[in-house]
């Protein structure tokens, strides 16, 4: 074998090599995602009907805005079908179905300060699910404390005859989009942020949405999110302060002191107040006894004895207070008890021998 046919073969054992993992040729796709059937009755679309033992009721029609009925319309839009696209200045819902074409629903969007917009996912849904208050809610809301625990599905449960749930990067915010039985509020902004639909269109999507469909809710201004912005949390009320402690102070009771009893002016001798024409007995006034002199002793006389005075006296004639008011209430007094005179000293008839009479 030549030299030059052994580098022939060489090179073409190199190029079968390089065959191996070098594609020859490449493909792309382009066949378009599938449209979506996208058909709705001409009429009958809000009757009443019977669901899983619920009756839902029919809705008046003719009192819906003509904008906020279900119905096909022109929608131009890259998003594939089965996403779900919310305006909320328009109060719009629009679940694509092919190239320029999607089915629209009225809805009712978040009031202000609930406003929302980002892209979220269905993650989740319920016919005629429970509802349960968050805390905030309940907060705002106190008489909503009662379902706590969760309010059990039917006609007249918020979250109406079906319920998709809304996640975005794997985290529930809480948001859904819902039945409601409060049909007269589509068009408004009445929620806390959730997309409220009538009951019989939230019946249709919901049968209508894929799994894990895509949902793309715009700015107020209807531009295309570019993140998710939610609204501010509520400020938290403050808990009144407890009322301060109130002390009662027992409210001192005046002692009654007597009053005093006030002598007159002449001394503790004078005329004491005339009793009361009353005559119930009553306790008499302190009354100063009069001061009896010592008994005076004479010298002994050798002629008849001195018989000495009697050691007392009758008492001076008391003067009676010049217009002496009564020092009570009721001054009520009496006369002080005569004192009794002194007794006499015997008479001796001779010399008295150390102060007594040797004939006694």
């Amino acid at each position: 074998m030549s030299y030059v046919t052994v580098r022939v073969m060489v090179a073409v054992a190199a190029v079968a090599g390089l065959s191996a993992c070098v594609p020859t040729t490449t493909t792309t796709s382009t066949k378009e995602p599938a449209a979506l059937k996208a058909d709705v009755p001409a009429e009958g679309v809000y009757l009443a009907s019977s669901d899983n033992g619920f009756t839902v009721p029919a809705v008046p029609v003719e009192k819906v805005p003509d904008q906020f009925e279900r119905q096909v319309v022109d929608f131009a839009s890259d998003e594939v079908p089965g996403t779900i696209i919310i305006n909320p200045a328009e109060k719009h819902l629009y679940f694509v179905t092919g190239k320029g074409k999607a089915i629209r629903y009225g809805i009712a969007v978040g009031k202000e300060g609930f406003e929302w917009h980002g892209v979220a996912n269905v993650t989740d849904r319920r016919p005629w699910p429970t509802w349960t208050p968050p805390p905030e809610m309940i907060e705002r809301k106190p008489e909503l404390s009662k379902w706590e625990k969760g309010q059990p599905g039917g006609p007249t449960n918020p979250l109406g005859a079906r319920a998709l749930y809304l996640t975005t990067n794997g985290r529930d915010y809480g948001y859904r989009i819902h039945g409601t039985p409060d049909w007269w509020s589509i068009g408004k902004n009445a929620s806390s942020g959730c997309i409220r639909m009538i009951n019989q269109d939230v019946m249709d999507l919901y049968t209508r949405v894929p799994e894990g469909a895509k949902v793309i809710v715009l700015t107020r201004d209807g531009q295309m999110p570019t993140g998710l912005k939610l609204p501010p949390p509520a400020p938290k009320k403050k808990k009144p302060a407890p009322a301060p402690a109130v002390v009662t102070t027992a409210e001192p009771v005046a002692e009654v002191v007597p009053a005093a009893v006030t002598a007159p002016a002449d001394g503790p001798m004078s005329t004491p107040v005339a009793p009361a024409a009353s005559g119930a007995p009553t306790t008499p006034a302190a009354v100063t006894a009069p001061v009896v002199p010592a008994p005076v002793v004479s010298a002994p006389v050798v002629s008849a004895p001195v018989v000495p005075a009697p050691a007392s006296t009758a008492p001076a004639a008391m003067t009676a207070p010049e217009s002496l008011a009564p020092v009570t209430v009721a001054p009520v007094t009496v006369a002080p008890a005569a004192a009794a005179p002194a007794a006499a000293a015997p008479v001796c008839a001779v010399p008295l021998v150390n102060g007594v009479c040797p004939q006694g």
